[in-house]
């Protein structure tokens, strides 16, 4: 099972390098869809053992991560008629770049550090730390709302990697308040975006600046 660990969390690296360098908003919802679907597997791996706990887990997160907030976000495109990230405050190559170093920090982090003997992964930090750097990046240098929420769910993606440390010591009601947590958050973006397309026209945060004061 290490080895397929390995591989999962491999892709997830390569997957965030990617998300960082496409402007298609399509191609991003997609990357985190699929991104979704992989997590859903790593709960049952992370310990070398199929368990129930790991199981409903992983379950939980392909629908939700990997199926239902993808097409969520989908849908949000299709109804904004958007296409592309356009004039992000960072150039896509830039953010792959910086993605890149940031993945090579962590990885020369990681082997400074000493996992327990029964963690079946020793990229499972170093794929946390680049996923959760991934999402502030978009977060933080996309214009387009909808790229912005996909950040966000990145972000929860390594703050999720970082969960299967402790799988066995957190309760699975801890892990389902933390995706429940992320529904509601989703829910909440969706309905900005339609406040702001439908005052503005656009999705593009700039905007944003118009909402002075008189």
């Amino acid at each position: 099972m290490a080895s397929l660990l390995d591989s999962i969390l491999m892709l997830i690296f390569i997957l965030d390098i990617y998300v960082l360098g496409t402007g298609r908003l399509d191609a991003v919802i997609r990357t985190v869809a699929l991104q979704g679907a992989l997590l859903a597997v790593t709960p049952v791996l992370a310990h070398g053992e199929i368990n129930l706990t790991g199981v409903l887990i992983g379950m939980g997160t392909l629908a939700l991560k990997g199926v239902a907030i993808p097409a969520m976000l989908m849908h949000s495109i299709r109804e904004v008629e958007i296409r592309r990230e356009v004039e992000p405050l960072i150039g896509l190559g830039a953010s792959m770049l910086l993605g890149g170093v940031g993945a090579g920090f962590a990885l020369v982090f990681t082997t400074q550090m000493s996992l327990a003997p029964d963690q079946e992964s020793q990229l499972i930090i170093p794929a946390a730390l680049t996923t959760c750097l991934t999402g502030f990046i978009l977060l933080t240098t996309r214009r387009k709302a909808v790229t912005q929420v996909v950040g966000y769910l990145i972000l929860e993606n390594g703050i999720y990697i970082f969960g299967l440390l402790l799988l066995e010591a957190v309760p699975i009601l801890v892990e389902a308040g933390v995706l429940l947590d992320l529904v509601v958050g989703i829910f909440v973006m969706g309905i900005l975006l339609n406040h702001i397309q439908r005052e503005f026209s656009s999705i593009d945060t700039r905007r944003f600046s118009a909402l002075k004061e008189s």
